[in-house]
């Protein structure tokens, strides 16, 4: 590298945005993600004596894939490569590992390559690329947002390391947002700006686990806001709410408005009123929340509040949550709102709920010497010599297809767990029992 290439490289540096001019450069930097590069992991163990095999990170964006790839190419002595999958083709492929076949016949040292978003690929360019990492004359460091077992090959998987970066933490992300502030050399530390409590709890929840979103925010806070008397700037939450186009709601993910507002979300499907139910889902979607645990709360309202009353409630709403799943936002919204809709005008009943308490109740309570002979399973030859399986009546040999039998142990057969109601579906359950009954 001459001397204008040093210089170039060096005002990119200057001038690229904060969340890369920040990216750690060694483990101990790193934020987040302990479960798998703490210090006695064997992530961590493996990037520090340089002994790495092949690996795919998978993770939500801004959580930390390519900065451990940066990390592991601070740290090996190997040759480290690198491709966007997006941009990168066979040809990219080959070449790297004809340089890795050099480089490994000259010095013995190992390539390692990196390549981001693998998932892109197509399974002809996987495949190119598989001989080789199996061969050893790469060692693969896969990054992807996108599952792996769904996305790569599954020789390639088999052939390396799954890790799964989480999103980060609130706390995670207002440790990151300190550091930026304070560091002189690659963050905001030469603008003297301090940022209060408040913003920073803000820029933090509404980052969603995503640290280029909140770096990114600081930094456009920082940069436009003019300093007080004093010299110094301050981002407050007036400033952070413009940063990130979003208005601070009162609502703590993890203190009592979550708690209130979750709770009149589902009191409000419960109780049949979609116009309340949608409002406290749109309140939750603005503040962040997580659409799956959105989404979980409607599947579950589905079962224990309609139940049987409108059993295609459940359907929906299960339907409505691999969908969120899926799709993502903010087209999710569309779906939740479907979902939301449905179970609030559906008609309820929480039988099939009480069914089940009850029945655990007596599990709880009722010790049974036995289930009834006639009911255990008869499909081995002897069972007779046990008594199982004799005198079992086939429902359907009978009338409408419904025998009269004891099904339940005898120190319970008169209990009664499900009771439907006269709403909805279960009108015709009743009646259907009523029936089948009199045959």
């Amino acid at each position: 590298m001459d001397l204008f290439e040093y210089q170039a490289e060096k005002n990119i540096k200057k001038d690229s945005p904060l969340a890369a001019r920040l990216r750690p450069s060694d483990l101990d930097e790193f934020v987040g993600q302990e479960e798998i590069v703490g210090k006695d992991k064997l992530l961590y163990r493996a990037i520090e004596a340089d002994k790495l095999t092949s690996v795919i990170f998978y993770g939500p964006p801004g959580t930390g894939k390519t900065t451990l790839a940066k990390i592991i190419a601070n740290r090996t002595k190997g040759h480290f490569k690198q491709l966007n999958a997006t941009t990168s083709g066979i040809k990219d492929i080959k070449e790297v590992v004809e340089e890795a076949k050099r480089n490994l016949g000259f010095d013995g040292r190992k390539t390692i390559l990196f390549i981001d978003e693998i998932h892109r690929f197509n399974k002809t360019q996987q495949d190119t690329l598989l001989p080789y990492v199996e061969d050893g004359i790469v060692i693969l460091v896969g990054a992807t947002t996108e599952n792996p077992y769904f996305e790569v090959n599954r020789a390639l998987l088999s052939r390396s390391i799954i890790f799964s970066l989480k999103r980060l933490t609130n706390d995670n992300i207002k440790q990151i947002l300190r550091r930026a502030a304070a560091d002189r050399e690659k963050g905001l530390g030469m603008y003297k700006a301090e940022i209060t409590e408040d913003a920073l709890s803000f820029l933090a929840d509404m980052a969603d686990g995503d640290a280029r979103i909140a770096l990114n925010a600081l930094e456009l806070g920082v940069l436009t806001t003019k300093p007080s008397k004093n010299g110094k700037i301050i981002i407050d939450l007036k400033t952070a709410e413009q940063c990130i186009q979003r208005r601070a709601l009162n609502y703590d993910k993890s203190g009592d408005n979550h708690s209130h507002t979750i709770s009149a979300y589902i009191k409000s499907m419960r109780g049949s009123d979609p116009q309340a139910a949608v409002y406290y889902l749109a309140r939750m979607l603005a503040a962040g929340e997580d659409p799956k645990f959105i989404a979980r709360r409607v599947v579950i309202c589905a079962a224990e509040d309609v139940g049987m009353a409108d059993p295609r409630a459940l359907q929906v709403a299960a339907a409505a949550a691999q969908a969120v799943d899926f799709i993502g936002m903010p087209e999710g919204r569309i779906i939740l709102s479907e979902a939301v809709c449905y179970v609030a005008s559906a008609p309820k009943s929480n039988a099939s709920y009480l069914a089940v308490e009850r029945a655990l109740k007596d599990v709880e309570e009722v010790k049974i010497a036995t289930i009834p002979p006639y009911l255990k399973d008869a499909h081995y030859k002897g069972h007779e010599n046990l008594g199982n399986g004799i005198g079992y009546k086939y429902a359907h040999d009978f009338e409408n297809h419904y025998v009269e039998q004891q099904y339940l142990p005898d120190e319970l057969k008169d209990r009664v767990y499900y009771e439907p109601t006269e709403n909805g579906f279960e009108k015709e359950v009743t009646a259907y029992f009523k029936k089948i009954k009199k045959s």
